[in-house]
């Protein structure tokens, strides 16, 4: 097996075989995937963001010259590059490109700051940063040079919107630190052949929690990326014609492949890109683009429905949506959301270290608000322990739920001490989540750990 990035813990090789004789794991890469989809589904249509529509031929050959863009310009494979950038097309293309030429993205979001984004790139020693040129009044270029001059590390800044006539960051102008700024738009070479990439490296960085402390990164290989979208895709049985609409942050693992954007378009779906979440805004967007899917929290789903006393909009395009987040879905919004708007709701629970579970389609509407559903895969391996961490509790008993399988991983990013106490000897993740098991299989979740020991 080809090695993954340094710092990262592979799944035992016993477990990678399981994974591929099951056909989980299949050996193709994310971004070599985008080249098979574009040739299938080359004319229809991949993204949309307000008037921009975007085919599928269009996004590889956009990403085939980004990707050439990023090594014409001195970023290499293996090297990581901060991408912090709003629900746009860019993001996808980014992203994309990144893994074409070898690099990993590490996802960042739009929200953080100076705090946060700087200690992202020392602890990746990220070479790049992608994001905004100012967004919401906070000047995201000013914040990435400040972060250039505090080490060795960053030294190519690249903004969605071209620096204006007045900033000091344009061209190739350079700053002190001997950092360099680009528009993205600039970032733009003739295609050149592909790398001979392996599907057992890392695809992209995760950030698990909330970036506040030191970050928690989670390595996501391209085998098993692509197998949580791929059997997510399926579960909720999407098609080349259905629309989903990312209306929660894009570089969230719920949004990105829970199926959402990459199991989307790996079935010739449209993504519909929103930088507003609002409400109201987003039941405009469901009804001109008829979305057919899309994903809220559970804390944004009254909203929703409250909102729709106001806003006049027809949804009945919209057959499903997907509620998750750390406040359980009430059994009044499940039913004011599905039956009575002529749509399912599925729960999700999911995490960016890995483990998925969701209610079924054919679940009945009674049960969906009292469980988080199955397990995604056949390989997910749960259990639920006492306290002490070691024995396992009796279905119905509630105590903390531990997970494995082909597309949870087995280790944080450079943290060996940490990955020491989150991971069991025999590689289970301690979830750190409190849950209970049904007689079916099925997971509900309680609460977090740490909450109840605040608590006590």
């Amino acid at each position: 097996m080809t090695s993954m990035l340094d710092g990262c813990t592979p799944w035992p090789e016993e477990f990678a075989d399981r994974y591929w004789m099951a056909g989980h794991w299949r050996g193709n890469t994310l971004d070599n995937l985008l080249r098979a989809w574009a040739l299938q589904y080359g004319s229809r249509t991949a993204l949309v963001h307000g008037d921009t529509r975007i085919t599928y031929a269009a996004l590889n050959r956009r990403v085939d010259r980004m990707a050439a863009g990023f090594r014409l310009l001195g970023i290499r494979a293996g090297q990581r590059v901060v991408v912090q950038l709003p629900n746009v097309p860019e993001f996808v293309v980014t992203v994309f490109a990144l893994m074409r030429a070898g690099v990993v993205p590490v996802f960042c979001a739009v929200s953080c700051r100076a705090p946060e984004v700087s200690r992202l790139v020392q602890f990746t020693q990220a070479v790049g940063y992608v994001g905004p040129s100012t967004r919401e009044g906070f000047d995201h270029t000013a914040m990435a040079a400040d972060i250039a001059t505090q080490g060795p590390f960053l030294r190519r800044v690249f903004t969605l919107e071209a620096p204006g006539a007045s900033s000091p960051y344009g061209g190739f102008t350079t700053d002190p630190s001997g950092c360099l700024y680009f528009s993205l738009g600039s970032v733009d070479a003739p295609p050149e052949p592909a790398l001979a990439l392996s599907a057992d490296q890392v695809a992209f960085l995760l950030l698990a929690g909330d970036g506040t402390t030191d970050p928690r990164l989670v390595p996501r290989t391209h085998n098993d990326y692509a197998y949580q979208a791929r059997a997510a895709a399926e579960l909720v049985s999407l098609t080349e014609n259905d629309v989903y609409l990312a209306a929660l942050p894009a570089e969230s693992n719920f949004t990105w492949g829970c199926p959402g954007i990459v199991g989307t378009l790996s079935v010739g779906g449209t993504v519909v890109l929103t930088e507003d979440p609002e409400p109201a805004e987003c039941l405009r967007v469901i009804e001109r683009e008829g979305v057919t899917v899309t994903s809220v929290v559970s804390a944004a789903a009254r909203l929703w429905l409250d909102t729709l006393a106001s806003v006049q909009a027809d949804l009945s395009s919209l057959r499903l949506v997907q509620v998750g987040g750390d406040v359980p879905l009430q059994r009044e919004i499940a039913e004011r959301m599905g039956p009575a708007r002529g749509c399912r709701v599925q729960q999700v629970f999911g995490m960016a270290e890995g483990l998925l579970t969701l209610t079924r389609p054919e679940d009945p509407d009674g049960t969906v608000p009292t469980t988080q559903g199955l397990p995604l895969s056949p390989d997910d391996e749960i259990r639920i322990v006492d306290a002490d961490g070691r024995a396992v509790v009796s279905d119905g008993e509630v105590g903390e739920l531990l997970a494995r399988g082909p597309y949870t991983v087995r280790g944080y990013y450079r943290a060996p001490d940490h990955n020491a106490r989150a991971f069991t000897a025999d590689g289970y993740l301690r979830t750190g989540v409190l849950a209970r098991r049904t007689p079916d299989g099925g997971v509900v979740v309680s609460g977090r750990v740490d909450e109840v020991l605040r608590r006590g």
